[in-house]
């Protein structure tokens, strides 16, 4: 019985019980890896980190078996997860196991062009509400309030990811350094709340009447700043999707998608929130996604990653360090 890459499957049934067991790995990933596995009967979703480099912090698979427990049981759209095993002789890594839930997700530009100027903007739309959602829930009252300190956390959320770039140092970034400094010179407080930290449409499965029935990929999950979160929302509708046609375009540019604008709007209607001025988040959302996108680049070089689309990571660094710094010039635009 033979399994995908970083997954023994053989050593799964064992520690699982079961019979035969198939698996597949999700596409899309570039962080934790993710499978669909089945014993012919019943179908679940494993999480496992990365092959390879592991910046601290990162990939920590009790943190998201957390967060999924309380969310799912307080009726968020969120996987419920089945068990979490930390014994790495079973896998060679940590994992948890979590219930398969049906749905799409939206990674073509190509078929969100299809869908229809209508549709497309009803399903940007309930993204943003489901994200004011998120952030509505008392972490307290759903067993996460030491999930995470609120206080301080963009304070800290520009250490971390300054340190998580020297970490992934492998080549000179023109600007990053620079984007940084200007960051930390004038950091913002916020208020506190449960963040998903890599909130977009195609970490969402869309169910057919576009009902969003699970959010996926909560790594990067903690009490935060909920601006954080809208931004980063922002930020990824300008980059450019995947598409089968050969031509990267961003969803923002599919018929029908809110404008940035419009989203921040609804988002301030739906949550009550003050968004007046995201020019500080957008920036630094921007910071981070590249800081992410140079460590992908980093496992890349060191052939460190399983699976297809990596080469091409690296070129997508400097556009969001570009885009990073006019934020904070006041003159970014909608891509």
């Amino acid at each position: 019985m033979s399994g995908p890459p970083g997954l023994d499957l053989e050593r799964l049934r064992t520690y699982l019980g079961s019979g035969e067991l198939a698996a597949t790995m999700f596409a899309g990933g570039r962080s934790n890896l993710t499978y669909a596995v089945s014993d012919g009967t019943d179908r679940w979703v494993l999480r496992r980190p990365p092959l390879g480099h592991v910046l601290p912090t990162a990939h920590d698979m009790s943190r998201e078996h957390k967060v999924l427990d309380a969310l799912s049981a307080a009726g968020f759209p969120a996987p419920k997860p089945v068990l979490i095993c930390t014994d790495l002789d079973v896998i060679g890594a940590p994992f948890y196991l979590m219930e398969y839930v049906d749905g799409t997700i939206y990674r073509d530009v190509a078929v969100l062009e299809a869908m229809g100027p209508e549709a497309m903007r009803a399903l940007v739309l309930s993204l943003v509400d489901t994200l004011a959602d998120l952030h509505a829930l008392d972490p307290a009252q759903i067993g996460l309030a030491d999930f995470g300190r609120p206080e301080g956390f963009n304070e800290r959320q520009v250490r971390r990811w300054k340190k998580q770039l020297d970490a992934s140092n492998s080549r000179e970034v023109p600007g990053i350094e620079e984007l940084h400094a200007r960051l930390a010179a004038e950091i913002p407080d916020g208020a506190g709340a449960v963040v998903h930290g890599d909130y977009r449409l195609d970490n969402v499965l869309i169910g057919p009447q576009l009902e969003i029935n699970a959010v996926l990929d909560w790594e990067m999950s903690t009490l935060g700043d909920p601006l954080s979160d809208v931004a980063l929302m922002l930020v990824y509708a300008g980059r450019p999707l995947l598409s089968k046609d050969g031509v990267p375009r961003s969803s923002i540019s599919v018929p029908g998608h809110p404008s940035l604008a419009e989203m921040a709007g609804h988002y301030a209607k739906r949550s009550g929130r003050d968004v007046s001025d995201l020019h500080w988040y957008v920036a630094f959302a921007a910071f981070k996604l590249a800081v992410i996108l140079e460590g992908v680049h980093y496992r890349y070089v060191q052939g460190q990653t399983v699976g297809e689309g990596f080469d091409t990571v690296g070129t997508m660094v400097a556009p969001l360090v570009a885009q990073g710094h006019a934020s904070l010039d006041g003159t970014l635009e909608e891509n």
